[in-house]
Protein backbone atom coordinates (compact mmCIF):
# COMPACT_ATOMS: atom_id res chain seq x y z
CA UNK A 1 0.00 0.00 0.00
CA UNK A 2 1.26 3.36 -0.86
CA UNK A 3 0.91 5.54 1.80
CA UNK A 4 1.73 9.48 0.76
CA UNK A 5 3.24 11.57 2.89
CA UNK A 6 3.37 15.19 3.83
CA UNK A 7 6.03 17.00 1.53
CA UNK A 8 7.90 18.05 4.79
CA UNK A 9 8.41 14.38 5.71
CA UNK A 10 9.65 13.18 2.21
CA UNK A 11 12.96 15.25 2.22
CA UNK A 12 15.23 15.77 5.82
CA UNK A 13 17.52 18.65 6.11
CA UNK A 14 17.54 20.96 3.42
CA UNK A 15 18.26 24.36 3.53
CA UNK A 16 18.25 25.60 0.49
CA UNK A 17 15.18 24.79 -2.19
CA UNK A 18 15.91 26.19 -5.84
CA UNK A 19 13.18 26.15 -8.68
CA UNK A 20 14.33 25.98 -12.16
CA UNK A 21 11.51 26.26 -14.36
CA UNK A 22 10.14 22.33 -14.21
CA UNK A 23 13.69 20.91 -12.93
CA UNK A 24 14.17 21.06 -8.86
CA UNK A 25 17.83 21.16 -7.38
CA UNK A 26 17.51 20.84 -4.06
CA UNK A 27 20.77 21.66 -2.13
CA UNK A 28 21.09 20.25 1.40
CA UNK A 29 23.74 21.33 4.15
CA UNK A 30 25.85 18.46 3.90
CA UNK A 31 28.55 19.20 6.63
CA UNK A 32 30.37 16.54 5.71
CA UNK A 33 30.51 16.49 2.28
CA UNK A 34 34.40 17.56 1.97
CA UNK A 35 35.35 15.06 4.90
CA UNK A 36 35.70 12.02 2.78
CA UNK A 37 37.26 11.09 -0.56
CA UNK A 38 34.31 9.82 -3.25
CA UNK A 39 35.62 9.28 -6.91
CA UNK A 40 33.35 11.26 -9.38
CA UNK A 41 31.97 10.15 -12.85
CA UNK A 42 34.96 10.03 -14.77
CA UNK A 43 37.25 10.37 -11.79
CA UNK A 44 38.66 14.59 -12.62
CA UNK A 45 36.48 17.13 -13.01
CA UNK A 46 37.63 18.35 -16.23
CA UNK A 47 36.32 15.25 -17.84
CA UNK A 48 32.52 15.17 -16.61
CA UNK A 49 31.37 17.43 -19.56
CA UNK A 50 32.21 14.07 -21.57
CA UNK A 51 30.48 11.66 -19.10
CA UNK A 52 27.40 11.19 -21.66
CA UNK A 53 29.77 10.88 -24.67
CA UNK A 54 31.64 8.02 -23.19
CA UNK A 55 29.25 6.28 -21.24
CA UNK A 56 27.00 6.41 -24.63
CA UNK A 57 30.16 4.96 -26.98
CA UNK A 58 31.62 2.34 -24.62
CA UNK A 59 28.50 0.63 -23.08
CA UNK A 60 25.24 -0.45 -24.20
CA UNK A 61 23.85 2.62 -22.28
CA UNK A 62 20.21 2.51 -24.27
CA UNK A 63 19.98 -1.19 -23.98
CA UNK A 64 20.62 -1.94 -19.90
CA UNK A 65 18.75 1.40 -18.81
CA UNK A 66 15.69 0.61 -20.28
CA UNK A 67 16.56 -3.18 -19.08
CA UNK A 68 16.61 -1.83 -15.83
CA UNK A 69 13.51 0.31 -15.89
CA UNK A 70 11.57 -2.74 -17.99
CA UNK A 71 12.69 -4.39 -14.31
CA UNK A 72 11.70 -1.95 -11.33
CA UNK A 73 8.42 -2.09 -12.72
CA UNK A 74 7.61 1.26 -11.50
CA UNK A 75 4.11 1.99 -10.45
CA UNK A 76 2.11 5.32 -11.44
CA UNK A 77 2.11 7.00 -8.20
CA UNK A 78 5.35 5.34 -6.84
CA UNK A 79 8.47 7.80 -5.47
CA UNK A 80 11.43 6.40 -7.30
CA UNK A 81 15.27 7.59 -6.42
CA UNK A 82 18.17 7.30 -8.88
CA UNK A 83 21.02 7.22 -6.84
CA UNK A 84 24.19 9.17 -8.37
CA UNK A 85 22.37 10.05 -10.87
CA UNK A 86 24.98 11.69 -13.03
CA UNK A 87 23.50 13.84 -15.40
CA UNK A 88 19.70 12.27 -15.10
CA UNK A 89 20.03 10.16 -18.12
CA UNK A 90 18.16 7.17 -16.04
CA UNK A 91 16.00 9.65 -14.30
CA UNK A 92 14.44 11.16 -17.68
CA UNK A 93 14.12 7.97 -19.16
CA UNK A 94 12.35 6.38 -15.87
CA UNK A 95 10.14 9.86 -16.12
CA UNK A 96 9.47 9.31 -19.69
CA UNK A 97 8.48 5.61 -19.28
CA UNK A 98 6.27 6.64 -16.33
CA UNK A 99 5.22 9.99 -16.40
CA UNK A 100 2.59 9.37 -13.02
CA UNK A 101 5.90 7.96 -11.24
CA UNK A 102 7.87 10.53 -8.53
CA UNK A 103 11.45 10.50 -9.42
CA UNK A 104 14.07 12.19 -7.61
CA UNK A 105 17.83 12.25 -8.52
CA UNK A 106 20.66 12.19 -6.24
CA UNK A 107 24.51 13.13 -6.80
CA UNK A 108 27.17 14.22 -4.54
CA UNK A 109 28.63 16.19 -7.75
CA UNK A 110 26.99 19.63 -7.87
CA UNK A 111 28.59 20.06 -11.43
CA UNK A 112 27.38 17.40 -12.73
CA UNK A 113 23.82 17.36 -11.11
CA UNK A 114 24.36 21.18 -13.60
CA UNK A 115 25.03 19.13 -16.55
CA UNK A 116 21.61 17.10 -14.96
CA UNK A 117 19.61 20.61 -14.65
CA UNK A 118 19.91 21.31 -18.46
CA UNK A 119 19.07 17.58 -19.64
CA UNK A 120 15.81 17.79 -17.34
CA UNK A 121 14.75 20.88 -19.11
CA UNK A 122 15.87 20.16 -22.28
CA UNK A 123 13.58 17.48 -22.18
CA UNK A 124 10.54 19.09 -19.99
CA UNK A 125 11.16 16.20 -17.38
CA UNK A 126 9.59 17.13 -14.44
CA UNK A 127 11.96 15.40 -12.07
CA UNK A 128 13.88 16.50 -8.54
CA UNK A 129 17.88 16.69 -8.62
CA UNK A 130 19.45 16.29 -5.21
CA UNK A 131 22.59 17.24 -4.19
CA UNK A 132 23.95 14.55 -1.49
CA UNK A 133 26.07 11.72 -0.51
CA UNK A 134 25.07 8.05 -0.92
CA UNK A 135 25.87 7.24 2.21
CA UNK A 136 24.25 9.74 4.21
CA UNK A 137 20.81 10.15 2.30
CA UNK A 138 18.33 12.99 3.00
CA UNK A 139 15.66 11.35 3.45
CA UNK A 140 13.18 10.45 5.73
CA UNK A 141 13.18 6.55 6.39
CA UNK A 142 10.22 4.68 4.38
CA UNK A 143 10.71 7.14 1.88
CA UNK A 144 10.71 5.20 -1.74
CA UNK A 145 9.14 2.09 -3.58
CA UNK A 146 12.41 1.45 -5.58
CA UNK A 147 15.88 2.65 -5.61
CA UNK A 148 17.86 2.35 -9.09
CA UNK A 149 21.31 2.87 -9.46
CA UNK A 150 23.50 2.74 -12.89
CA UNK A 151 27.16 2.64 -12.55
CA UNK A 152 27.81 4.23 -8.61
CA UNK A 153 28.94 1.75 -6.18
CA UNK A 154 32.04 1.05 -7.51
CA UNK A 155 33.15 4.39 -7.10
CA UNK A 156 32.68 3.75 -3.48
CA UNK A 157 34.98 2.13 -0.97
CA UNK A 158 33.94 -1.05 1.05
CA UNK A 159 33.01 0.82 4.15
CA UNK A 160 30.90 3.35 1.37
CA UNK A 161 29.36 0.52 0.26
CA UNK A 162 28.15 -0.86 2.85
CA UNK A 163 26.84 2.65 4.70
CA UNK A 164 25.18 3.26 1.02
CA UNK A 165 23.67 -0.01 1.51
CA UNK A 166 21.98 0.35 4.77
CA UNK A 167 20.88 3.76 3.70
CA UNK A 168 18.68 2.45 1.15
CA UNK A 169 17.27 -0.34 2.96
CA UNK A 170 16.56 2.49 5.47
CA UNK A 171 14.56 5.02 2.65
CA UNK A 172 12.77 2.00 1.02
CA UNK A 173 9.68 1.01 2.32
CA UNK A 174 8.76 -2.34 2.87
CA UNK A 175 8.29 -4.32 0.41
CA UNK A 176 10.18 -1.84 -1.87
CA UNK A 177 13.24 -3.14 -4.42
CA UNK A 178 16.48 -2.17 -5.34
CA UNK A 179 17.88 -2.75 -8.79
CA UNK A 180 21.30 -1.88 -9.42
CA UNK A 181 23.31 -1.82 -12.70
CA UNK A 182 27.73 -1.78 -11.97
CA UNK A 183 30.60 -3.77 -12.68
CA UNK A 184 29.93 -7.50 -12.11
CA UNK A 185 32.32 -10.53 -11.28
CA UNK A 186 34.98 -10.84 -14.25
CA UNK A 187 34.33 -14.21 -14.88
CA UNK A 188 36.07 -14.42 -18.54
CA UNK A 189 39.92 -13.61 -19.12
CA UNK A 190 38.50 -10.94 -21.41
CA UNK A 191 36.63 -9.51 -18.20
CA UNK A 192 39.57 -9.78 -16.34
CA UNK A 193 41.55 -8.06 -18.83
CA UNK A 194 39.02 -5.48 -18.62
CA UNK A 195 38.51 -5.38 -15.40
CA UNK A 196 42.15 -4.66 -15.02
CA UNK A 197 42.05 -1.85 -17.25
CA UNK A 198 39.45 -0.17 -15.44
CA UNK A 199 40.98 -0.70 -11.87
CA UNK A 200 43.82 1.21 -13.55
CA UNK A 201 41.58 4.18 -13.99
CA UNK A 202 39.26 3.84 -11.08
CA UNK A 203 41.42 2.08 -8.67
CA UNK A 204 41.42 -1.19 -7.02
CA UNK A 205 39.88 -0.68 -3.66
CA UNK A 206 36.79 0.51 -4.56
CA UNK A 207 36.19 -1.87 -7.55
CA UNK A 208 37.47 -5.22 -6.44
CA UNK A 209 34.00 -6.00 -4.41
CA UNK A 210 32.79 -6.03 -7.86
CA UNK A 211 34.85 -7.65 -9.96
CA UNK A 212 35.22 -10.66 -7.44
CA UNK A 213 31.25 -11.25 -7.54
CA UNK A 214 31.04 -9.76 -3.91
CA UNK A 215 28.36 -7.09 -4.26
CA UNK A 216 25.11 -9.87 -3.54
CA UNK A 217 27.00 -10.81 -0.36
CA UNK A 218 26.99 -6.83 0.84
CA UNK A 219 23.35 -6.48 -0.43
CA UNK A 220 22.26 -9.29 1.92
CA UNK A 221 24.57 -8.15 5.02
CA UNK A 222 22.65 -4.89 4.79
CA UNK A 223 19.52 -6.65 4.96
CA UNK A 224 17.93 -7.43 1.14
CA UNK A 225 16.34 -10.32 0.32
CA UNK A 226 16.05 -11.97 -2.87
CA UNK A 227 19.25 -10.92 -4.35
CA UNK A 228 19.50 -11.52 -7.60
CA UNK A 229 22.02 -11.27 -10.60
CA UNK A 230 19.69 -11.26 -13.28
CA UNK A 231 21.91 -10.50 -15.87
CA UNK A 232 25.20 -9.63 -17.04
CA UNK A 233 26.47 -7.24 -20.41
CA UNK A 234 29.72 -7.96 -22.09
CA UNK A 235 30.70 -4.35 -23.08
CA UNK A 236 33.69 -2.74 -24.38
CA UNK A 237 35.38 -2.68 -20.75
CA UNK A 238 34.17 -5.71 -19.00
CA UNK A 239 31.28 -7.30 -17.68
CA UNK A 240 28.13 -4.82 -16.48
CA UNK A 241 25.67 -6.83 -14.40
CA UNK A 242 21.99 -5.74 -13.24
CA UNK A 243 20.81 -6.48 -9.96
CA UNK A 244 18.02 -6.92 -7.88
CA UNK A 245 16.91 -7.51 -3.97
CA UNK A 246 13.77 -6.50 -2.16
CA UNK A 247 13.18 -5.17 1.63
CA UNK A 248 10.61 -7.71 2.79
Amino acid sequence: MNIPMAAGAMIANVNQLRICNRSTIMTEGLTNMADERYLKALRFDALTPLYDFVIRHALPEAEFKRHLVRQADIRDGQRVLDLGCGTATLSVLMKELHPAATIIGLDGDPKILGLAKKKALHTASDILLTLGMAYELPYADGSFDRVLSSLVLHHLSREQKRRTLRELYRVLRSGGWLHIADWGEARSVRQRIGAWMEQLFDGYDNTSDNFLGRLPELFAEAGFQYVQEVCQYQTLVTGLSLFQASKV
